[in-house]
């Protein structure tokens, strides 16, 4: 849920916060407000700089059609054999787990 919304609420901070600061300067060039929304965008940048370099990196790996036909027709082979089908599913589910890590 967090790899949603921290990049967004960021984004959201740095286009409010450009927005602060034009309207500071134009109404009064208050350092004080100026500079606040300024800490207010650095917050905001060094929160995104920390999520992206906490956040794993995993990609997720492609499907392959070809692969999933084969394997399908493997579990149908063990099935038509005999072989209870929710085993022999449950048994590629945990092969499955076990080759990711």
């Amino acid at each position: 849920m967090a790899r949603r919304w921290i990049p967004r609420v960021c984004g959201l901070v740095f286009v409010a916060g450009i927005a602060g600061l034009i309207i500071s300067s134009v109404g009064g060039n208050n350092a004080g407000i100026v500079l606040s929304v300024g800490l207010v965008i650095v917050f905001a940048a060094v929160a995104l700089l920390t999520y992206g370099a906490v956040t794993p990196k995993q990609r997720i790996e492609p499907f392959d059609e070809a692969r999933a036909e084969q394997l399908e027709e493997q579990v149908a082979e063990l099935v038509q054999a005999g072989a209870p089908e929710d085993k022999v599913r449950a048994l590629v589910r945990d092969a499955m787990r076990v080759a990711r890590g």
